[in-house]
């Protein structure tokens, strides 16, 4: 079986809903990330690129007639190179890199894109069409995140609770108070804000020109989201879902946008356009959960990459857990038997101060670690993420 190697990773900056990315265009951002990526390797013959995959959770405004081939000839690549958007939610980013490289393990690929993109700030609301003559019914639904056009009989079984509400439940079922949830999210902002200090995530990061009404020309290379805070002023928060509830904005990710682009290649695809593997991609795996708890997902994700790859969670060096929400990670942790004080877990800090655009996420994740990695010295980097509806995913990569 060959192997999947990433040869390069260029990611946004994440932007804050309705922050410095709110201009730009999804298909016009991952266009501009694409081409980033592909300047790290001017060796390689981007004719020869089989084919790409990107995430995407929302495609129902601008990203919607198949964002990656959008991105991919607005990139400047051949029309002959292909592309298609995966949809796993959360999930899309990572398994659209999961899945590449199955297809370079099986032999049918040389050399891929992978990767995703969100633009939750130009998410559009959307309409169904009258279901009669002259109907009124039509309800104008909000596509930024979570259910749309609720299909009855799926909620009759499973309910249809929002992201937050399934967080709280999270936290009831597995016992993790308001306080835990408050420590864990300063903690991550406090990651995050001794690494944007040290310049830790420059060398993933490509600056997004961004045009104004009159044309003039700026630039955003900085992730926005993170923010200052004290576990005094989390815990004056009030929470999103009411009465027993424990999540709050601060304890949850944000509604962000972004775009990430990962090149692979098989060993002999490298060797064909003068690339240098810098990671390995070992697996791969997914799970379904009930969707009421769907934040816990990444358990039995994680338990099935490591059967799949003969690993234990005691060989990563860095453990990458995106955090939707604190009380999902917390169990995440509880049910993985991890130290949520862990030094390898999210080291850089994670999604609730850095940012959650959902089909990007996960791309970032695997960018990110991957960095981590050669910073580090280490061998072995768990990425794994919740995703709604009731999934977890998580994948393995191996530094070279």
């Amino acid at each position: 079986m060959a192997e999947a190697f990433i040869c390069a990773a260029k990611r946004s900056a994440i932007g804050r809903y309705a922050g410095s990315l709110a201009t730009v265009r999804p298909d016009d951002l991952l266009a501009q990330v694409i081409r980033a990526t592909l300047a790290e390797v001017p060796s390689l013959d981007t004719a020869s690129i089989d084919d790409v995959l990107m995430g995407c959770a929302n495609q129902a405004g601008e990203d919607n007639r198949n964002v990656a081939r959008m991105s991919v000839l607005l990139s400047g690549l051949p029309t002959s190179v292909p592309a298609s958007t995966i949809n796993r939610l959360c999930g899309s980013g990572l398994d659209a890199i999961g899945t590449m490289a199955r297809g370079i393990k099986a032999g049918e690929l040389n050399v891929a894109l992978a990767g995703g993109v969100e633009s939750m700030t130009r998410a559009p609301f959307v309409m169904g069409k009258a279901e009669s003559a002259y109907g009124r019914t039509q309800i104008l639904e909000d596509t930024t995140m979570g259910w749309r056009f609720t299909n009855q009989a799926l909620k009759a079984m499973y309910g249809v609770d929002t992201m937050p509400q399934t967080a709280d439940n999270v936290a009831a079922e597995y016992g993790i108070s308001r306080e835990e949830q408050d420590l864990f999210a300063f903690n991550s902002q406090s990651k995050t804000a001794a690494a944007q200090k040290a310049g830790l995530f420059a060398d993933e990061i490509v600056p997004i020109e961004i045009k104004d009404r009159r044309g003039n020309i700026s630039y955003f290379d900085i992730d926005e989201h993170p923010r200052e805070s004290t576990l005094e002023k989390l815990a004056q928060l009030r929470t999103v879902n009411g009465g027993n509830g424990s999540v709050t904005a601060g304890n949850a990710s944000g509604i962000n946008d972004g775009a990430c682009a990962v090149l692979l290649a098989s060993e002999s695809g490298a060797a064909a356009n003068g690339l240098t593997p810098r990671a390995r991609v070992v697996a791969m795996a997914t799970a379904g959960i009930d969707p009421r708890i769907m934040g816990v997902g990444p358990i039995e994700a994680v338990n099935k990459v490591l059967k799949l790859s003969g690993l234990s969670l005691d060989q990563m060096d860095i453990i990458e857990l995106n955090e939707a929400f604190a009380s999902q990670a917390l169990g995440v942790l509880k049910g993985l038997n991890i130290d949520p004080d862990d030094s390898r877990l999210n080291p850089q800090g994670g999604a609730i101060a850095l940012g959650h655009p959902l089909g990007m996420s996960g791309a970032r994740l695997v960018t990110t670690a991957m960095t981590q990695l050669e910073r580090s010295g280490g061998k072995y980097a768990l990425c794994t993420m919740c995703i709604g509806v009731g999934q977890g995913i998580a994948a393995i990569i191996e530094r070279v």
